[in-house]
């Protein structure tokens, strides 16, 4: 249902076309998950939602995906007006 979405998610992702909010920074580092957690997520995960910032009216995705280690974790980013990737936050399953 979204792999036009997902496909540029990822192609930011091999760009390295995306920044972190501090949010999403702290997130990740109380779960113990690295920016290659994250990157994993995306590259292997799926869409299982879409939902519209009730503020700024932007799409943001959530993906589910492996971490590096195998468990399971949740991303949610956005494109951001720029075009850069935005991980929102993140945290594990």
């Amino acid at each position: 249902m979204f792999e036009r979405i997902l496909a540029e998610i990822r192609d930011k992702i091999r760009l390295r076309q995306y920044i972190m909010t501090v949010h999403a920074e702290e997130e990740m580092n109380d779960d113990e998950l690295s920016i290659f957690d994250l990157e994993r997520c995306v590259l292997t995960g799926e869409i299982t939602e879409r939902q519209k910032d009730k503020e700024t009216g932007e799409w943001k995705y959530l993906v589910e995906g492996e971490s590096i280690t195998n468990g399971k974790i949740m991303v949610v980013v956005k494109i951001s007006p720029t075009g850069k990737l935005v991980f929102i936050t993140t945290y594990r399953l």
